[in-house]
């Protein structure tokens, strides 16, 4: 069965153009990547749950709060390492130093039997459509092209 993810990308029109909103992701592994470690808020759909509500809960789990008031619009699907991403536009402004990030656990070192917390993203940035293509992480980059039409 293939897992499923749902996201909200939230953009803004300004003077240079459009810029979109990512989240660099929590966790060691992400810790020194910059290029191809950055997401759009998302996670994965749970039984049951429609995409829209899931793309909903996941970004105000990840950021801390809710996604900005707006009309949404369908990005459509991309595929993700194994597992399909849908994802939605939504044009808004949010403040990045609004966010107070959720927590995930892990066993970190690994195998270490130690338990520990990290942020699900550690930091949120404006960023232009030509700096999201290298920033975000390969399988979402088809999203970009989807937004720049609008």
């Amino acid at each position: 069965m293939v897992r499923r993810s749902a996201g909200v990308l939230v953009y803004r029109r300004g003077a240079g153009g459009v810029e979109v909103l990512l989240a660099h992701m929590g966790g060691p592994f992400w810790a020194k990547k910059d290029l191809g470690a950055w997401s759009l808020p998302k996670g994965e759909i749970e039984e049951g749950e429609e995409a829209e509500g899931a793309a909903r809960r996941e970004f105000a789990e990840e950021l801390g709060v809710p996604v900005p008031d707006g009309e949404w619009v369908a990005l459509g699907e991309v595929r993700q390492s194994g597992k399909v991403v849908t994802a939605w536009a939504v044009e808004g402004d949010l403040d990045p130093a609004d966010v107070v990030p959720g927590v995930f656990e892990m066993e970190w070192p690994p195998r270490s039997g130690v338990m520990r917390e990290f942020p699900e993203v550690d930091r949120v940035e404006w960023v232009s459509l030509e700096v999201a293509r290298e920033k975000l992480v390969k399988g979402q980059r088809g999203f970009l092209d989807r937004v720049a039409g609008l």
